[in-house]
């Protein structure tokens, strides 16, 4: 089984090829529709999926109530709650389809065994999280040092298609910043693009 999104997923060196063939053939192509849920909060994540197509976010409710979104998921990236699927616990937070989206599932028990059976399947894992980690480090830290405009841009560059596709509402929030703050940025970057 050839496919790119799990081909661009699990690019590490040290893979043999009959490797990655089991990894491939435990996971199953599953298909959302827009607004689906993948994880809803309280419950607790059974798989992960990597996204072939489509568009997909995470979001937390804040203590009045408001969505706030905490990750946009585009395509051939791993669809994930980390704490909850590795911790077995119960999530805080909710991943919804933006639009339709098709996916390539992967149970955690399944996913256990190969962890506990191929060897390179854990170092992919180890160097997978730290990217993560450091990814989600580097995010909380732009928060406080980077403009608002700033934000944008990086998210322009690094996820065009959540620009794209994405309400204003759930990107605001995402750079934590109102939606009228947004339009602003977005007006004043259309009407002055050599200010940046």
């Amino acid at each position: 089984m050839s496919n790119k999104a799990l081909e661009i997923c699990y690019d590490f060196p040290f893979f043999l090829q009959e490797e990655l063939e089991e990894i491939f053939q435990a996971h199953e192509k599953v298909f959302f529709q827009k607004g689906d849920f993948i994880l809803e909060e309280g419950k607790t994540a059974n798989e992960y999926y990597i996204l072939e197509k489509g568009l997909a976010r995470s979001f937390v409710n804040d203590f009045n109530g408001n969505e706030v979104t905490t990750h946009f998921f585009v395509e051939n990236e791993v669809i994930i709650e980390v704490s909850s699927l590795f911790q077995r616990i119960s999530t805080q937070e909710n991943i919804v389809c933006i639009s339709d989206c098709e996916c390539w599932r992967f149970d955690f028990e399944t996913f256990q065994e190969l962890f506990h059976k191929i060897p390179n399947l854990r170092e992919w894992g180890r160097a997978w999280m730290s990217q993560q980690l450091f990814a989600y480090k580097q995010r909380s830290v732009e928060m406080f040092t980077l403009s608002a405009t700033k934000r944008y841009l990086n998210l322009l560059e690094q996820k065009p298609h959540v620009i794209q596709f994405a309400p204003l509402k759930q990107i605001a929030s995402y750079l934590g910043v109102t939606d009228t703050s947004l339009s602003r940025i977005r007006k004043e970057l259309v009407s002055h693009p050599n200010k940046i």
